[in-house]
């Protein structure tokens, strides 16, 4: 406690001092207006033609969330970052939804209908933390959050993976830890809201995380929250994040439909899992009728095949995980196989 009072004072007489002593450090490939440019470019080529989905927390109605002093309020930093982000993407190329633009009131569950609806590949909802209560004036750490935990059904590794490289980014530009709770700062929200997780990572059907940027409430971080330049810097990080992430490529997985076949109650199944960066054959894992069942998965030329038996007429939820090589797993995979009458088999979104 006395180290963080000795350091803010010394924050404190820095700044109004004539030296103006720096409170965050500009990124390099960020800090000249030509390298920032380049640096655009050189990420359009991996980030061009995706949409993104954007949710700054909070706004209108709640701006009850502020720092001790009442100076910097969560809602207004949230959005700041949130509109710096959309324009590096918007230059780099990608098609970027959000929430609000403004200080508006955005209803918690429209919020996750809107992204639903809008059809881009990625949601982020951005916010800024308070201490819970184990914690005081002086934590401060940045954190991503993404929904569920391994080995829950609902648990999707591609959220992650993103929430990985976009943790590892912002918390670098930012100067500040990724907390003593996780090893590298990632968590998953079961940790705040056990079983249940944030409201906009669980009704948000597409790949989604929660950033916790900084805590508003910390009597170092509220000197720098309210900085442009800085939010600037965050929403960086973020892009810089998301760029890497799309650069270690995403696999696909798609049905062969000619290889689909049902006879005796007896159901095969064929899948092409594709990836510039090869397959890790050893993430492999196929759920039928939300039962993990075994496959064989052909290394040469990347075919998944399920046989099952027993399997009468009816509908049936599929899903199939698997990851790249760089470790990053596929978009979701949940279909429904349809068994009719006439022995018939159909897969359904």
């Amino acid at each position: 406690m006395k180290t963080f009072a000795v350091l803010l004072l010394f924050l404190q007489i820095g700044c109004s001092s004539s030296r103006n002593f720096p409170l965050f450090e500009y990124p390099l490939d960020w800090k000249d207006a030509d390298v920032r440019s380049k640096t655009i470019s050189d990420y359009s080529n991996y980030i061009s033609g995706k949409k993104i989905f954007l949710d700054p927390g909070h706004g209108g109605e709640d701006r009850r969330n502020k720092s001790r002093n009442g100076v910097v309020v969560e809602a207004d930093v949230n959005l700041r970052v949130a509109l710096a982000l959309k324009e590096y993407l918007e230059k780099a190329g990608a098609t970027v939804f959000i929430s609000r633009d403004k200080d508006t009131t955005v209803e918690l569950g429209y919020r996750s209908v809107l992204a639903n609806n809008s059809g881009a590949d990625i949601f982020i909802s951005i916010h800024h933390n308070a201490p819970g209560k184990t914690e005081n004036d002086y934590t401060n750490y940045t954190s991503v959050y993404y929904h569920a935990k391994d080995g829950d059904y609902e648990y999707e590794p591609f959220d992650q993976d993103i929430a990985r490289y976009i943790q590892r980014d912002l918390s670098y530009v930012m100067g500040n830890p990724g907390g003593l709770g996780s090893f590298d700062g990632t968590y998953s929200d079961y940790n705040i809201y056990p079983g249940q997780g944030f409201s906009v990572l669980r009704k948000t059907k597409i790949p989604a995380v929660l950033i916790e940027g900084a805590f508003h409430t910390s009597r170092i971080e509220e000197l720098r929250l309210n900085n442009e330049s800085f939010n600037r810097i965050q929403a960086w990080g973020i892009f810089r994040g998301l760029s890497k992430y799309f650069r270690a490529g995403i696999p696909t997985i798609a049905l062969l439909t000619d290889s689909t076949k049902y006879e005796s109650k007896k159901l095969s199944l064929s899948f092409l899992l594709s990836d510039k960066n090869e397959i890790n054959h050893k993430t492999v894992a196929v759920y039928f009728n939300k039962m993990e069942v075994d496959y064989s998965f052909n290394k040469n030329t990347k075919v998944l095949s399920v046989k099952l038996e027993e399997v009468a007429e009816g509908e049936y939820p599929i899903r199939i995980i698997c990851a790249n090589k760089n470790g990053n797993h596929a978009f979701p995979y949940h279909k429904r196989i349809v068994i009719t009458n006439n022995a018939r088999v159909e897969v359904r979104d």
